[in-house]
């Protein structure tokens, strides 16, 4: 809905609702803070008797108080409050930051605890110690991410928490899928069900960690006068980006499809080495080109890779870090495998392509898993590392063809093709101006493009389709009315997907989208749609789910590359083309 589609009476008035509702949360978060700076300042704070021989006649202290105040926005009040007080215990007079730091701790101990537990697990099945070896390869993931979430808070005055929450998010979020995953690898049964136990308790922590941090961001953005927020919703539209001579596309795309699809090029600069199968490059593969990077190498590495299909599986590891490469067309420099869930492997290792690093970028590259629909679960492309840009590229394969794992990523103009699930992870995602190409399923199967995992409604995750074309495959167009597609399914019971500006081909079900089992998460998803066009876009049959929203502007707003990845500064950065706000926006500020 745009602007002027209001009248300048409404819109006045809605200002006005709008500004006395932002002083009546100033003044509730005024209230908050209060409460905590004088819980740092009074020692004791008096009980009533029932209290005090809840207590053991013991008064409560001012930390017990901060510590509630601090709690009442998690999901998991009484595990927080207990934990917290006891962190906290040998702490006199603690200070917001201090309490904030002991969620950070607690965080830390028991996800070390729940990992270790892996360690004593003894099998004779290949699938359950392969699941083992994953839980190993993800805590010391998790690890990391807790590392530099400490760092972070430890290290900055509270007044600044803002500027660095949502990295302390992104990091945290990307802990409780590392936690998910690890239960993901083992088999159905009884181990499955005690790993999940085992895992519940350093969960719960981490989203009372996001929530407390989530909070307390929140209460010192809206004190920041003038503003609520320390950066603009709304961007400057981008200038459409000149069309390529040759755009690597398969020949049955339309004409405005393909421009839909076409994004500037960027000028990559000298590479430090090229790959090429013919030999006239510095290495014949990927991999070898990868193992001979320099060690904690400066700046971006950047690796040409010349035309041609190499099969490979290949991972940049987290190690490598701001690794740019680059081919001669998503269809003509083509990086392939097959591994399968079907053949014994794990879904977390089928990818052909792992791109762990952080700051990874992809540009002209095609990814493929050839292992077909009879082979279910078989990744093309896995992408671990935040900060991650791919530009001009394709994914190609079935089911769960584009694993979106965790941290903030960017697509765009990409193709990406599937059957079931085919993009799939619990990342902060943002695909813009790209082809959504639904295949041929097998007999009896139905398409879903969507599977997001968010499991804890404190992270900050989700998958946003924005100005984006799908359609069908050209072996789907005849099958399109006999086999069901949908946009999305609940993966995880917080899924959270988002489909905006974007044209939805007639495949899709007037349904629009598809329970995973019964009503599971039916009430905690979040799926959404926006000012969308196409025959598929049609919203009057829709689910009638309570977690299923048609969004009006200014939540939309909320899921754009600046608000929901913080792309405004890491993407320009890299001369990527992007749309940082609405495309209905165009030009407004």
């Amino acid at each position: 809905m745009a602007f002027q589609e209001f009248g300048q009476t409404s819109e006045r008035r809605k200002a006005d609702q709008k500004q006395k509702k932002k002083f009546a949360i100033a003044v509730v978060a005024i209230s908050v803070l209060i409460i905590l700076i004088a819980a740092g300042a009074f020692a004791i704070v008096n009980l009533d008797d029932d209290d005090a021989n809840k207590s053991h006649g013991k008064p409560i202290s001012t930390s017990s108080k901060s510590v509630q105040t601090m709690c009442s926005s998690t999901d998991y009040k009484e595990v927080c409050e207990k934990r917290l007080s006891k962190a906290i215990s040998n702490t006199s007079n603690p200070e917001p930051q201090d309490i904030i730091k002991a969620a950070i701790m607690v965080v830390i101990d028991e996800v070390s605890k729940a990992f270790h537990k892996t360690d004593k697990l003894k099998s004779d099945d290949p699938q359950v110690n392969g699941a083992i070896e994953d839980c190993v390869e993800l805590f010391d993931h998790a690890k990391d991410e807790l590392k530099s979430t400490l760092e972070h808070v430890d290290g900055t005055d509270l007044q600044n928490l803002p500027d660095k929450a949502h990295d302390i998010q992104n990091w945290l979020s990307a802990v409780v899928s590392y936690q998910q995953t690890c239960v993901d690898g083992f088999p159905e049964g009884k181990l499955k069900t005690k790993m999940q136990k085992t895992m519940t308790m350093a969960r719960q922590l981490t989203s009372n960690a996001l929530a407390i941090i989530h909070e307390a961001s929140s209460i010192l953005t809206m004190l920041n006068i003038p503003g609520f927020s320390r950066r603009r919703l709304l961007q400057e539209g981008e200038a459409v980006a000149p069309p390529l001579a040759a755009d690597g596309l398969p020949d049955w795309i339309p004409g405005d499809q393909r421009r839909a699809l076409r994004a500037k090029a960027l000028k990559m600069p000298k590479p430090n080495v090229v790959v090429a199968k013919d030999g006239s490059g510095n290495y014949k593969t990927i991999n070898r080109a990868l193992k001979k990077m320099p060690k904690n190498y400066e700046g971006r590495y950047v690796i040409y890779i010349k035309e041609g299909t190499y099969k490979e599986t290949v991972m940049v590891t987290k190690k490598m870090v701001n690794v740019s490469m680059y081919g001669d067309g998503s269809r003509k420099t083509i990086i392939t495998g097959n591994k399968n869930y079907v053949d014994g492997v794990r879904t977390f290792k089928t990818a052909t392509f792992a791109a762990i690093g952080e700051g990874f970028m992809a540009q002209g590259i095609g990814f493929r898993n050839t292992a077909g629909a009879a082979k279910h679960q078989a990744v093309a492309l896995r992408v671990q590392s935040d900060r991650s840009i791919f530009l001009n590229c394709r994914m190609e394969g079935y089911q769960d063809t584009l694993y979106t794992q965790t941290h903030r990523q960017f697509y765009r103009s990409c193709v990406v093709a599937g059957t079931i699930d085919f993009i799939f992870g619990d990342g902060a995602v943002v695909l813009q101006n790209c082809i959504l190409v639904v295949r041929k399923p097998l007999d009896n199967q139905q398409n879903i493009v969507t599977a997001q995992g968010r499991t804890e409604r404190h992270e900050t995750t989700g998958i946003v389709i924005q100005n984006c074309r799908i359609i069908p495959d050209r072996k789907m167009i005849p099958l399109k009315n006999t086999i069901k597609s949908y946009l999305g399914r609940p993966w995880k019971e917080y899924s959270r997907t988002i489909i905006m500006e974007s044209k939805i081909g007639d495949l899709i079900h007037p349904d629009g989208w598809l329970a995973w089992d019964g009503d599971f998460a039916l009430k905690t998803l979040y799926y959404a749609e926006y000012n969308n066009k196409g025959p598929g876009s049609n919203t009057t049959a829709r689910v009638k789910w309570p977690g299923y929203k048609k969004i009006t502007m200014e939540r939309a707003m909320k899921y754009t590359v600046e608000n929901f990845i913080q792309g405004g500064s890491w993407i320009r950065a890299t001369g990527t083309p992007v749309h940082l706000g609405l495309f209905s926006m165009r030009g407004v500020i």
